[in-house]
């Protein structure tokens, strides 16, 4: 149980895949403007990440070792994730449309999001089982959506409090994720 616990503590708060392995920062970026649609990112990407990382694990190691197809372990990830993205998408653009709307181009950009492709390599590399893998997943799409909450509650907060001219839009969003980022790595020592 211990295990699982500093898993999860790992891959929320000292390897956040965002803000200390900066890893899917384009959606980071991009849908960090008003808290509904980062909220709705959040969901997207809690579950795409931990599906996925199911889905992915399974296919490594049931089919892509067996049939000794291990160099198409990229190419077969990427569709694994892009299938669930699809899902998702069709699953917002039905029950959600102002939502669907809102994240545009970011929902399907979920499918390069080199963070959902990160977690399903590193549980390959390091060598997880299937629960441990999705136990990783889970943690890591949770810290994503802690980084993305957090983040958008503070690009938000600017906004309002009219940053000095040389300061506004893109730049204040790069200086507020690079101090977000080392108030992140200051859990470095927490686990190992």
């Amino acid at each position: 149980m211990t295990e699982y616990v500093l898993l999860i503590i790992g891959a929320v708060l000292v390897n956040n895949f965002v803000l200390t392995r900066f890893l899917g920062i384009c959606p980071f970026l991009g849908v960090s403007k008003k808290l509904p649609t980062a909220l709705g990112m959040c969901g997207a990407v809690i579950f795409v990440m931990t599906s996925a990382s199911a889905v992915t694990w399974a296919l490594q190691h049931l089919v892509l070792e067996k049939l000794g197809l291990g160099y198409l372990q990229t190419i077969a990830f990427i569709l694994v994730i892009a299938s669930f993205v699809q899902l998702v998408d069709i699953a917002m653009k039905k029950f959600a449309p102002p939502l669907h709307a809102a994240l545009g181009i970011f929902l399907p950009l979920i499918t390069t999001n080199c963070a959902v492709l990160g977690v399903s390599v590193l549980n390959v590399q390091l060598q997880y089982g299937f629960l441990k893998a999705v136990v990783f997943g889970f943690a890591a799409s949770i810290g994503f959506s802690l980084a993305l909450i957090i983040y958008t509650g503070l690009r938000e907060k600017i906004d309002r409090a009219n940053p000095p001219k040389a300061f506004e839009g893109v730049a204040i969003a790069l200086v507020t994720a690079g101090l977000l980022s080392l108030a992140f790595m200051g859990f470095a020592g927490l686990v190992k």
